[in-house]
């Protein structure tokens, strides 16, 4: 039945660990990318690629499918939106659906041995988003969140659900660009503030003059993070 899984049809890319593998991590990319996309670019920032001694790397690509920001165009993306803004209803079914699909994945990583509180899940603008929906409405028992240039739109479906929630919750660690005209900062600095206040424990690291990017800055205050979260 394995083939036939939703996680059999996502294509990945792997950074291996050094050393023993004994924790995981799940990258997700923004829209329009590719899990190859992203470590490339990542590596391009770094001018390195994105290495630990013990934790594996697992960068999914997105699925092909109609984006209506792009007209309908086909692209890449986790899910549909009706439009980049934090101010419209979500479009849960496509969201629902790729929650599935990384649980495949999530449950994966785990047949090989790795427990869930020794993965982490995040991602960059879109993927970010993807990866609060994944933990916080699915996954509370993961060992952490990051999200990157991200946001949630007002009255999300992770808010409800963290209202609903009486257990502990990951750690999200969060990063915006100041000069990001694309996901605006503040959209960045409400999602954090509306998720501090259904009890996640979260810090949110501004980067003055930083536009929908990354940057060397955030990634290795991001390493760090990872590190603390899934020590070796």
């Amino acid at each position: 039945m394995a083939a036939t899984s939703g996680s059999a049809r996502l294509r990945r890319c792997m950074v291996s660990p050094a050393g023993r593998h004994s924790a995981s991590l799940i990258f997700l990319h923004g829209s329009g990318d590719s899990g190859q996309g992203l470590r490339t670019w990542i590596k391009q920032v770094l001018n390195q690629d994105l290495t630990f001694q013990h934790i594996k790397i697992i960068y999914p690509t997105a699925p092909s499918r109609p984006y209506t920001p792009l007209k309908g165009g086909i692209s890449n993306v986790w899910f549909d939106r009706l439009k980049i803004s934090n101010d419209c209803p979500e479009h849960l079914e496509s969201i629902d659906v790729m929650c599935q699909v990384l649980t495949d994945l999530i449950d994966d990583e785990v047949k090989t041995g790795i427990k869930k509180n020794r993965i982490l899940v995040g991602g960059f603008s879109m993927g970010g988003c993807m990866a609060m929906h994944l933990a916080y409405r699915s996954h509370q028992d993961v060992a952490g969140v990051f999200a990157l240039s991200s946001f949630l739109n007002k009255g999300s479906a992770v808010y409800q659900a963290l209202q609903k929630s009486d257990g502990v919750l990951p750690e999200l660690f969060q990063c915006h660009g100041t000069a990001d005209e694309l996901v605006l900062h503040s959209w960045g600095e409400e999602t954090n503030s509306m998720l501090k206040s259904l009890g996640v424990s979260t810090k949110f690291h501004s980067f003055p003059g930083v536009y929908h990017e990354l940057s060397k800055a955030e990634l290795e205050k991001l390493k760090s993070w990872i590190l603390t979260k899934l020590p070796d």
